[in-house]
């Protein structure tokens, strides 16, 4: 039986390779920390962000110190449509009235719109808009009004206390920051937040 020869080592290279360092556990924890950071900054910036309800004008949909998620994305493709929550800044009246903070209603009157409310009701272009989410019938008359280009009409869902466009007037589409989609919290009423479904086509818009 022949003998093998035994297997060789291979010949080093010309320069030993160097063993890599052991990485700083506390400069890792900061990249990471970093990272997550500027990703959570990217998405509560440009994809969606977290907002409470601090008053009741919402209500029944919202209710004080709900949790929901803002969707600051979809209004990038698309226009707000009648019946969405949304959430705006200040417009330039109420920042001359010293608001700061974001306001949140629902969008009721879209670009070139007659908006009117008598006798209990909102009236689009004269037609009654069918409200099953408002907490009561408005108490108040308004209008009528023509929603300027490039603007909506909000008002909140409790209709008698709501401080909401028929007080201030309208909100610039630059000031919306997004549309309530999901409330996280409380966890009993945890869920989507769904866009009415209004019965006359001439107001499905």
């Amino acid at each position: 039986m022949q003998h093998q020869p035994e297997s060789q080592p291979l010949a080093p290279s010309s320069k030993a390779t160097p063993r890599p360092k052991a990485e700083n556990p506390w400069l890792e924890g900061l990249q990471t920390l970093g990272l997550s950071l500027l990703l959570a900054f990217g998405i509560r910036t440009f994809v969606a962000e977290a907002r409470y309800i601090p008053s009741g004008s919402m209500k029944p949909t919202l209710q004080i110190n709900d949790r929901l998620i803002i969707d600051k994305l979809s209004y990038d493709f698309t226009s707000p449509k009648r019946g969405d929550v949304v959430v705006f800044n200040p417009t330039p009246i109420l920042k001359a009235e010293h608001f700061h903070d974001a306001f949140i209603k629902r969008v009721i009157g879209l670009p070139g719109e007659t908006v009117s409310v008598n006798n209990g009701r909102v009236f689009i272009n004269r037609t009654p808009l069918q409200e099953p989410y408002i907490a009561a019938k408005p108490a108040y008359r308004f209008g009528p009004v023509v929603v300027p280009a490039d603007s909506y009409l909000v008002l909140g869902d409790n209709r008698n206390d709501s401080y909401d466009s028929h007080y201030w007037g309208f909100v610039p589409r630059q000031d919306i920051i997004g549309r309530a989609v999901f409330r996280f919290y409380p966890l009993n009423r945890m869920g989507e937040i769904n866009r009415p479904v209004y019965t006359a086509t001439t107001l499905q818009r």
